[in-house]
């Protein structure tokens, strides 16, 4: 047991007093004209924590989480509308409340909103012992409702998006709910703590400068402190909870799969064949990112999204000659949502390929590598897929589904078995395809030295019913160089993006297709 003295235990109490007061003189008054009832507040769960430490020589880790909670007003949702004009320009972020808008510090992408909170960990003698600042994404996997008053229920989408490229984002607390300040992989048990020695600290959470003034919360509700104590774990059960770690990363990934109840397919085809009408989808490709070479292949990333406002239905029945294909129909709807009928566009093939075995729609999109001058085209072999909102693109369009059902491969694309299938591309979301599986990337073999543009094009066929073909297709300038088997490649900065590092020697994690 990790008891301590009664007189260690005085001292930590005066300590969280002394660290409230100081905290309170550093971050000063409530801005003049503060609204009597802010936007968000911070709350603690517990008032002390047991941690653990773990360890292998090489690196640390701490298992647990503070307990630290953002709480949105009871009367009034918190919502944040980001969106970027272009690539050229930054994001833009702003509050939205009834009345008036405010304007939030800009965060470099749309992945949350940066440097939101910063904690300070003071060991028992109150001395500094670090500090670290975080992002913050509202929309946890697992909102809680803090009041009994709050809503059944939260509109908000579930995850902040983390493509590159992605245009526009919703971030929201429902009013009456609360998030956790560590985020979805709290939830998980994975922790984003700084690494600390075993011991007692008291930890003080502090919303940034910055948000405070804008979403203009006094400074005793934008704080919270919490008692932590570091237990060195034994080592005999690193290896073991490391690969649990391990695990509850994946299953991180994997909340979209436990929140998504895919559509079950009908049997036979309902309504009747109609001329599309009503609110089409229209397709749009995002800059191939994430390029790379590994001496032979060009890697990349691929994402084909849907601006709407319709959403894109395809339903797949199976082939009474070949067991191995469905006829696929596309289906239209009203603008209330009322189905109004289908028309064929194509097939579906079994892919019995290892990391695909399910069912590929053919005619979704094609990658191709086109010379400066286009007499050189390499097309991908990647050449049917699995439509699945995997990516939130811009929630911002008209008609934008927060919070689309078929977010995961092995909800949205049917098993061997299934007698029909239902795969959507809801609107605002896009279908990422990384290119780190065999006959996805581009074989650079033959290919000769210089200027490419990577093609991402949509519906490449017209095959599919949408609003415009004109913004299908999308081109990403590398030059391409070395020797063979030692091939190189530079990519063209798009903008003012700044796009995450890429290993092209990480192994699949079950989610990349």
């Amino acid at each position: 047991m990790n008891r301590r003295p009664r007189v260690v235990r005085h001292a930590v109490r005066s300590l969280v007093v002394a660290a409230a007061v100081a905290a309170t003189a550093v971050a000063g008054a409530v801005p003049a004209g503060a609204a009597t009832r802010p936007a968000l507040t911070l709350e603690a769960s517990r008032s002390s924590v047991t941690v653990y430490r773990y360890s292998d020589g090489d690196e640390a880790f701490l298992d647990g989480d503070l307990g630290v909670y953002a709480v949105a007003d009871a009367k009034q949702a918190f919502e944040v509308r980001a969106e970027r004009r272009d690539y050229d320009h930054p994001v833009v972020a702003r509050l939205v409340r009834k009345g008036r808008d405010r304007t939030l510090p800009a965060p470099p992408d749309l992945s949350g909103l940066a440097n939101f909170s910063r904690t300070t960990f003071r060991d028992s003698r109150g001395k500094v012992v670090t500090t670290s600042t975080s992002a913050f994404c509202p929309d946890v996997y697992e909102p809680v409702r803090r009041s009994p008053s709050a809503p059944a229920s939260s509109p908000y989408p579930q995850g902040c998006g983390a493509n590159p490229y992605a245009l526009g984002a919703v971030w929201g607390l429902q009013r009456g709910y609360a998030a956790s300040l560590g985020g979805e992989d709290a939830y998980y048990g994975i922790s984003e703590l700084p690494d600390l020695k075993p011991g007692s600290y008291v930890a003080t959470t502090s919303i940034t400068p910055a948000y405070r003034t804008a979403l203009r919360i006094p400074v005793a509700k934008a704080q919270a402190t919490v008692h932590v104590t570091v237990v060195e774990a034994d080592d005999d059960g690193c290896e073991e909870l490391r690969g649990c770690r391990q695990a509850a990363k994946v299953r991180t990934s994997a909340a979209r799969v436990a929140a998504a109840r895919t559509e079950k397919a009908p049997t036979r085809l309902t309504g009747s064949r109609a001329k599309p009408s009503g609110p089409l989808p229209d397709l749009r490709s995002l800059p191939a990112w994430g390029i790379v070479s590994d001496g032979r292949y060009l890697n990349f990333s691929a994402t084909v999204w849907n601006a709407g406002p319709g959403r894109l239905v395809v339903d797949g029945f199976r082939d009474s000659k070949d067991e191995n294909l469905m006829n696929a129909y596309q289906y239209f709807f009203t603008a209330s949502g009322k189905q109004k009928g289908y028309a064929p566009v194509g097939g579906m093939e079994w892919d019995a390929r290892d990391h695909h075995q399910h069912w590929h729609f053919q005619d979704f999109a094609r990658y191709s590598l086109v010379s400066a001058d286009h007499k050189t085209r390499v097309v991908s072999g990647k050449e049917a897929f699995c439509l699945a909102n995997t990516d939130a693109v811009d929630y911002t369009v008209k008609g934008a589904s927060w919070q689309p059902r078929n977010t995961d491969l092995s909800t949205a694309c049917g098993s061997r078995s299934a007698l029909g299938v239902r795969e959507v591309l809801d609107t605002g979301s896009g279908d990422t395809y990384e290119q780190f599986r065999e006959g996805q990337a581009f074989d650079l073999n033959g290919v000769a030295n210089g200027t490419y543009y990577v093609e991402i094009a949509a519906n490449p066929d017209r095959v599919l019913y949408e609003r415009s073909t004109k913004n299908n297709v999308s081109q990403r300038k590398v030059v391409i160089g070395g020797t063979k088997g030692k091939r190189t490649v530079q990519v063209a900065k798009v903008g003012v993006i700044v796009e995450p590092p890429v290993d092209v020697d990480e192994g699949d994690d079950g989610f990349r297709r």
